[in-house]
């Protein structure tokens, strides 16, 4: 039990570390130096942890058999006023995580070739790259906070655009319903279907099929 707890959750750490590792690292890169104050460049899982999001929910997610694992860690602190070149570093930055992701599920998909399926780290690393593929999954969507709104909205200066990438509490309540509350309404009415889990679905399996 505890073994399989850790082959499942260890990974997810790990990629929502690497995420968030990047975004700083890429932001250091463009001119803005706040995660590196802040320390927010180590890979120290403890430096990255949001209790709900890193602990909680995958936990909560994992003993109750959703179907989908996700969460998420403290976000990298970025002044985008300090940029080189906001207009296009913003986009950087926020791709810099989804990009991350994705290049460490493939070096799982290499390292996967010289193990022997079956054993523990053979899962290991499937689980790790599951994971990445769908925390990069679920960061693109165009919904703030997540990086796919900063992706596709981020070089704009229109203040209406500015406000909705800055709705982040709005943004939360809006995954939060479209991933736990609205399931719940649809199988009231006899409708059984979870779009938060289609759209992860769909999408982790067709990059899935690209690194296998």
């Amino acid at each position: 039990m505890l073994t399989g707890i850790l082959i499942q959750f260890i990974p997810v750490v790990i990629a929502i570390v690497i995420h968030e590792v990047a975004h700083g690292w890429v932001a250091c890169w463009c001119g803005d130096d706040t995660a590196k104050r802040y320390g927010r460049l180590s890979l120290n899982p403890l430096r990255h942890i949001d209790v709900f999001g890193t602990i909680i929910l995958p936990v909560l997610l994992l003993v109750s058999h959703a179907g989908f694992l996700f969460g998420w860690a403290k976000p990298v602190p970025v002044d985008y006023t300090a940029l080189h070149h906001p207009r296009r570093d913003v986009i950087l930055v926020a791709a810099a995580g989804i990009v991350a992701n994705l290049l460490l599920a493939g070096l799982c998909a290499f390292a996967l070739k010289l193990f022997p399926a079956g054993g523990l780290l053979s899962l290991f690393l499937i689980n790790l790259m599951i994971f990445n593929i769908v925390l990069a999954v679920f960061n693109a969507l165009p919904v703030p906070p997540l990086d796919g709104s900063k992706i596709l909205l981020g070089w704009s200066d229109n203040p209406h655009i500015i406000r909705f990438l800055n709705a982040y509490r709005g943004g939360t309540l809006f995954i939060i319903a479209a991933a736990f509350i609205l399931p719940v309404l649809l199988h009231a009415v006899g409708i059984g279907f979870n779009p938060f889990a289609a759209y992860l679905g769909s999408g982790s399996r067709w990059l899935l099929s690209l690194f296998l």
